[in-house]
């Protein structure tokens, strides 16, 4: 096959639309409030932040809304990502289930997330905006805003939590080279990292204050705006180019999953996988069972409230309704630092109150044992995040041998591990030990929770 002809088929499986989950819902979700009055914010109120086109998604409910061409551009060089069945790892259980997995590794980041940071830095440019300010955990979002920075020429400044910063410093070497500015979070550059320092100079940082700190910096500079790379409507519609991949990839396979698995922290791998299997079953296609796994140090799907809650800790954001551990909660520093965040995707929330998915919690030691065994069998090695989505894909897997019966499993295999050799350095080194969170500091977090009246 000539290299001519290979673009021109590559070209037509890449989407030219994100799918919009909103359009397809029996009911919408909650409205987000304004924390001051109590009511629906509207654009206005997120044009300090936001580009008015990212602003108009995050509202939408048309079911498709186009791929501009600048971003198609960017996501050829590695769109469409590749689909695999785990053939050699089903031989290893011996399980009579079928598993793939699609694997967003591939990208120039080893993840999933540059499809939303290429078309948030279009966003921005298009806008005028010449500095982003963001948050990241792991360094996964992190480092794709870094380069899709430097793709469209904006100043990026991260505010890294402060135990992934130190466990990651490779992370923090690809978001440099990439040409961002790289900060351990709580910092000493806002007023909201300087009083945590002053009252804890230790602090490990969360996501919620990363968070906290990145919106100071956007809301007090006027040339400056912030990108968040998780919970938002508009971050979960750019990443659902990889479930329609898979629905079209899946098809050529012969094959449609009964069960579609990913791991959970924000809710955006798994909202890109799973919400174009959810909105096909919606409009009458294929019942599929869609399972969210999150670490059980941090599991707002399974231990959280769905109530209305800051999405940051210095509450500085709007109120949304989540599932939520409290905006003051603090998870212990487990290694999968991209799912240490203490609410989930308000759409990711209402499709589970909604009972279109399940979850599940696991420790990171059967998760690392999961991951390990996967990169024997199949050679790629995963980011602890996605470990989770491997165990709970296993997990099932060993569910049809005992049951005998074969079905298509899917999972997001949504990163690899390769900045990460930290972490399995610890767990081969028997040093990776279970944390469980405070049940003290939970209660105390929920307790904190905004009073929001029902509506009547």
């Amino acid at each position: 096959m000539s290299d001519q002809v290979k673009y021109v088929l590559d070209e037509e499986r890449i989407p030219r639309t994100w799918y919009n989950l909103m359009a397809d819902l029996p009911t919408p979700p909650p409205p987000v409030l304004h924390p001051g009055t109590l009511k629906p914010v509207g654009p206005d109120d997120l044009a300090p932040l936001f580009p008015m086109s990212l602003i108009m998604q995050e509202v939408s409910t048309e079911r498709d809304i186009e791929i501009p061409g600048p971003v198609r551009d960017v996501y050829r060089q590695w769109r469409p990502s590749p689909l695999y069945r785990a053939r050699r790892l089903e031989k290893a259980l011996q399980t009579p289930a079928r598993i793939y997995y699609k694997y967003e590794g591939v990208s120039p980041a080893g993840s999933h997330k540059p499809n939303t940071a290429v078309p948030q830095a279009f966003y921005n440019k298009e806008a005028g905006i010449r500095k982003i300010s963001t948050e990241t955990g792991a360094g996964q979002w992190g480092s794709s805003l870094a380069f899709a920075g430097a793709l469209f020429g904006i100043e990026v400044q991260v505010f890294m939590v402060r135990v992934s910063f130190n466990q990651k410093p490779y992370r923090r070497a690809l978001m440099e080279s990439y040409g961002a500015r790289c900060v351990a979070s709580p910092s000493m550059e806002t007023n909201f990292g300087r009083a945590l320092l002053a009252k804890s100079p230790d602090n490990n940082g969360s996501l919620g204050i990363a968070i906290s700190e990145a919106v100071e910096v956007a809301a007090t500079n006027a040339d400056t705006n912030y990108a968040l790379g998780s919970v938002l409507n508009h971050v979960l519609l750019h990443q659902t180019v990889v479930g329609q991949e898979a629905i079209a990839q899946m098809e050529l396979a012969g094959d449609y999953p009964d069960i579609v698995v990913g791991c959970t922290g924000g809710g955006s791998n798994f909202a890109g996988i799973a919400f174009p299997f959810i909105g096909a079953q919606l409009r009458g296609g294929r019942k599929v069972r869609v399972i969210a796994i999150e670490p059980a140090a941090c599991p707002s799907l399974t231990r959280g409230r769905y109530a209305y809650d800051f999405g940051d800790t210095g509450h500085m954001t709007p109120l949304a309704k989540m599932h939520t551990l409290g905006s003051a909660f603090m998870p212990p520093g487990f290694h999968a630092g991209g799912l240490r965040y203490h609410g989930m995707a308000p759409l990711v929330s209402h499709v589970k109150e909604l009972g279109l998915i399940e979850a599940k919690a696991y420790h990171q030691t059967a998760c690392f044992d999961a991951g390990v065994l996967f990169a024997r069998n199949e050679g790629i090695l995963p980011a602890p995040e996605a470990n989770h989505a491997v165990k709970g894909a296993i997990d099932e897997a060993m569910r049809c041998k005992e049951e005998g019966v074969s079905r298509s499993i899917l999972f997001n295999l949504c990163g690899h591990g390769h900045f990460d050799m930290q972490a399995y350095m610890d767990y081969f080194a028997g040093k990776l030990v279970d944390q469980n969170y405070d049940e003290s500091e939970l209660a105390m977090a929920l307790a904190g929770l905004p009073s929001v009246p029902e509506p009547a």
